[in-house]
């Protein structure tokens, strides 16, 4: 779930991004799990489900690294796009349940990214490397 305004819109990183609405600063919280509003639907469940909803949890969620679950945001997270040097991201150390932050100052109208990577174990594919 977003903690901060956001707004979706072009992208020049890839199709559609999203925006912070207001400025940013350093270690603000952006985004947490939140159970009940965000969905994480086990492996073996979103096998079971019609070929189109299986894209569309493959191509909007992502994947944990920690348990394989599927994690499906109930807001516009899904367009937040990769960036090998993001501006949001975790703390060194953090431990489940995740909170993302601001990794520095983040400027009203500017794209927010984070590194896939860090959290997705389907990053390679989706970057396509």
């Amino acid at each position: 779930m977003m903690l901060i305004r956001t707004v979706v819109r072009p992208s020049s990183i890839h199709g559609m991004g999203l925006f912070a609405v207001e400025r940013i600063p350093r270690g603000t919280e952006v985004w947490r799990y939140e159970s009940g509003f965000d969905r994480s639907i086990p492996g073996e469940a979103v096998n079971a489900l019609p070929s189109l909803a299986r894209d569309h949890v493959h191509w909007f969620a992502y994947q944990s690294r920690e348990d394989g679950q599927w994690i499906l945001s109930g807001d516009h997270t899904c367009f937040m796009n990769h960036s090998d040097s993001p501006n949001t991201g975790t703390l060194p150390g953090s431990r489940p349940p995740i909170t993302t932050v601001a990794l520095r100052e983040i400027a009203a109208g500017e794209e927010l990214t984070c590194d896939y990577r860090a959290f997705d174990a389907q990053a390679m594919a989706k970057l396509g490397r």
